[in-house]
């Protein structure tokens, strides 16, 4: 388990530029009455238009991305999504061995308390052997 968060370590400082977040491509209509997109038989709406929306730290935000910059920003997402999974997978790995470690703490300190009441019990005390 060591082994595999060293590696999540490697795999996380490769990772590059990141951001949260969702993107979406919108088509709008304008609503002049002359516009091609208010043509009652054939509408041909305006766009795309990317817009990325996110939350964070409680607050959510949305910002329209220009075309030229979708790629980036896409990568940018993708990132994110991969430093999340490795990290929920680190998580998952140190709290199996948090948990594995305590169970043999416990186990040694209960070796630790049977060989100490067995020591007092073969012991004088005041004359008398308990």
């Amino acid at each position: 388990m060591e082994k595999r968060i060293d590696q999540i370590k490697v795999e996380i400082v490769r990772i590059g530029e990141m951001r949260p977040g969702s993107l979406n491509q919108q088509l709008a209509v304008c609503g002049r009455s002359n516009c091609r997109c208010m043509d009652p038989k054939n509408p041909k709406k305006h766009g795309p238009y990317y817009q990325l929306s996110y939350i964070r730290n409680g607050k959510s935000t949305s910002q329209f991305i220009q075309k030229e910059y979708v790629r980036t920003v896409r990568e940018q997402l993708k990132n994110y999504k991969i430093f999340k999974k490795l990290t929920a997978e680190w998580v998952d790995l140190a709290l199996a061995i948090a948990i594995g470690n305590l169970k043999i703490a416990k186990e040694h300190q209960k070796k630790v308390n049977q060989k100490k009441r067995g020591a007092i019990q073969g012991t004088k005390f005041r004359g008398t052997e308990t």
